[in-house]
């Protein structure tokens, strides 16, 4: 009916137009009632938002967001348009302007964009400096498995770097030693919650050696690293790829989905799509034909000239993309990331001056570089010297061997009083039944650098709580006074 519906006898004809704008605003009254408990914490005005000391579960992290994610979700679901399309075209070029790359690729999780991104250094179109089988990646022992896990689902060998426990990266004077000419062919390491691993010396060791960096930045959007005599810069944009990740613990959410930022290299743009989308050879966008203007002329492999490049493929891939629908929630969640960073920094140095005086107990989480936390601020290890502003993901701490408790003891207690609480991940990812079974079957699949104390010790002694903008300032001091009480009386 070009458009317009017939709603009753006594209405008039409406527009599909003023009945998706009746939808929306009903959505957004919805919203606000149904949903209030999921607005920043930072606000003054959250509906939803009591807070019963002991009953009301405070999250170690997840999802916030205000009516404007919930219309742009059901807009685009009007639309239907479902596969990538404009909002997802919107959202890489927000994301990559935000953090100054290249191009930001959209995929449907963080663990995917590690996957691809890994993937992508293995074609055959970058020559000598291809990631082959049996090549080997340098990597951090602790942390979360799917860092890793693309480097063995590539058939390459990882090298484990045991981490410092106080900063949760990788030891960087473990890499020299590390390091096989002709075999070492990349480093792919995180910024462990939200922490920059030392970019400065990472990144340098890398241009000596012509080494591949990816930059996992799932846990880290926005925190910032500073090499003297430079402006700070954003993580993620000092490798050849990175990734991010948007499930809803991080820093902004679209319920699943990541990215990987292309940050200079744009011949790894084609690489990385490729690996995203089953693999084909071809570019164009999804609904797009023709980009190249020789769809019928080319000739690869050993198909016929002329085969249809849609249905040409030099990889093989995956498909890896995730809704049009996820896009538009990411595009209202962009807008409110400056505030969510600067509530996660603000909630981590508001308990760190809640907790001071329990360093009888517990070791504090340490930026890198830094080598003490005091009221007034970090003092770091070296003048003049790199700085970084972490965008933390948690607040952890590190439970001492001689504390009167355990980590496991203070971990039951944070559960019995409803705040949420975390261990480092996978801990020392050696340990983990995967990686034990996978050495017994295959001795030679990975190396180790260090006596992984670093790592032992995170996964014996490491707890953390939440951070993230969703919680209230009740909430943080109820943390407080939690930990500093049963730490007291131990």
């Amino acid at each position: 009916m070009g458009g317009e519906l017939r709603l009753g006898c006594r209405d008039r004809m409406k527009t599909a137009a003023e009945l998706k704008a009746e939808i929306l605003g009903l959505t957004r009254a919805y919203s606000e009632l149904k949903h209030g408990a999921n607005r920043p914490g930072y606000e003054e005005k959250k509906a939803g938002r009591a807070f019963i000391p002991g009953e009301t579960l405070i999250p170690y992290a997840g999802r916030v967001f205000t009516e404007d994610e919930v219309e742009a979700a059901v807009s685009a679901t009007l639309d239907f348009w479902l596969t990538l399309g404009h909002e997802g075209e919107s959202f890489e070029e927000e994301l990559a302007q935000f953090l100054g790359v290249k191009r930001s690729i959209l995929v449907n999780s963080g663990s995917s964009a590690n996957l691809v991104s890994f993937s992508a250094l293995t074609s055959h179109k970058l020559g000598e400096r291809r990631i082959r089988p049996g090549d080997e990646v340098i990597t951090c022992a602790a942390g979360f498995p799917t860092t890793v896990a693309p480097i063995l689902q590539n058939n390459a060998v990882p090298v484990f770097l045991d981490a410092n426990p106080l900063t949760l990266n990788a030891r960087p004077d473990l890499l020299e030693e590390a390091f096989v000419p002709g075999k070492t062919k990349a480093i792919m390491m995180a910024h462990t919650l939200g922490n920059p691993f030392d970019l400065e010396t990472i990144t340098n060791f890398c241009q000596q050696h012509e080494l591949w960096l990816i930059e996992d930045n799932c846990d880290a959007l926005g925190a910032t690293y500073t090499v003297p005599s430079s402006q700070p810069r954003f993580t993620g944009t000092f490798g050849d790829l990175s990734t991010q990740s948007f499930y809803p613990p991080h820093h902004l959410t679209l319920g699943e989905g990541g990215a990987i930022n292309i940050t200079g290299k744009m011949h790894l743009k084609v690489l990385v799509e490729s690996f995203r989308d089953w693999g084909r050879d071809c570019w164009c966008a999804s609904g797009k034909e023709n980009t190249c203007n020789k769809r019928f002329k080319w000739q690869l492999g050993e198909l016929p000239l002329g085969y249809d490049h849609k249905y040409i493929y030099s990889h093989l891939g995956y498909n890896l993309k995730p809704l049009d629908i996820q896009a538009a929630i990411g595009r209202q969640q962009i807008k409110k990331l400056p505030a969510f960073i600067e509530a996660r920094r603000a909630n981590w140095e508001y308990l760190r001056r809640g907790l001071a005086g329990l360093e009888e107990f517990v070791d504090f989480h340490l930026p890198t570089h830094a080598s003490s936390w005091t009221p007034e601020g970090f003092e770091w290890e070296s003048e003049p010297g790199p700085r970084c502003a972490p965008s933390w993901f948690g607040f952890m701490m590190l439970v001492k061997p001689k504390a009167p408790f355990t980590r496991t003891e203070l971990a039951r207690h944070l559960d019995g009083q409803r705040i949420g609480n975390r261990m480092l991940f996978g801990g020392n990812l050696l340990r983990q039944p995967a990686f034990v079974q996978l050495r017994k079957e295959n001795p030679g699949a990975m190396r180790v650098m260090g006596d992984l104390s670093g790592a032992d010790r995170l996964m014996n002694e490491a707890i953390f709580v939440g951070v993230y903008p969703g919680l209230t300032r009740a909430m943080l001091d109820y943390i407080v006074e939690t930990v500093s009480a049963f730490c007291k009386k131990a």
